[in-house]
């Protein structure tokens, strides 16, 4: 009976499409979490994770693959869960294959100076905090979601950057931490003259 469910449940369209394919119409229409279960390919499976906020499961499909996409890739998802030196290492293991890579360059030296400055202060703010369990973005029932109370708005408004960022798919990763580096710099500044 269940298989009766199953074909039934099944389009005329998804009997032509490769699972890559379907993928992508998923992908297409925003619906990465889906686009991600469907995609054979690692590494748009990883895109698909990576936009879905998933950045650990983006991370386990970008470390099949050893291209250079796939380790810039990789470092990104790593800067995102706040994890620098292994962002580092893989934005390294790009640049052994690209060395020009323009965007790669600059995240790694975003990375090592964002992992400087958590060396110093001994952790990271946010939803970016070394040891957090996940990054969990509430997109479909915001209503459901929950309140979270953090002190300052230091950490709100990395959440929000974050989030920006993440729903403009045009927006380098470099962008987006230059821009969060920057505002945390001048909240730092402001303290220190306080």
């Amino acid at each position: 009976m269940k298989h009766g469910v199953f074909f039934l449940a099944m389009t005329w369209t998804g009997l032509w499409l490769t699972p890559d394919q379907a993928g992508q119409r998923l992908f297409d229409k925003q619906q990465y979490a889906d686009a991600a279960e469907a995609f054979q390919d690692p590494l748009r499976q990883g895109v698909a994770w990576y936009r879905a906020g998933e950045f650990e499961k983006a991370t386990q499909a970008f470390a099949r693959l050893s291209s250079p996409e796939a380790r810039y890739n990789l470092g990104n998802a790593w800067v995102m869960l706040g994890k620098y030196d292994k962002a580092v290492a893989s934005y390294d293991q790009a640049l052994e294959q690209r060395p020009d890579w323009t965007d790669a360059q600059e995240n790694r030296a975003l990375a090592v100076a964002r992992g400087k400055i958590m060396e110093q202060k001994g952790g990271d703010l946010g939803d970016q905090q070394e040891g957090a369990d996940e990054v969990v973005f509430d997109k479909k029932k915001p209503q459901e979601g929950q309140d979270t109370q953090v002190a300052g708005d230091q950490a709100a408004s990395d959440s929000m950057v974050q989030a920006m960022w993440l729903r403009n798919v045009q927006t380098k990763p470099a962008d987006f931490l230059r821009a969060k580096f920057a505002y945390q710099l001048a909240n730092e500044d402001a303290e220190a003259e306080e």
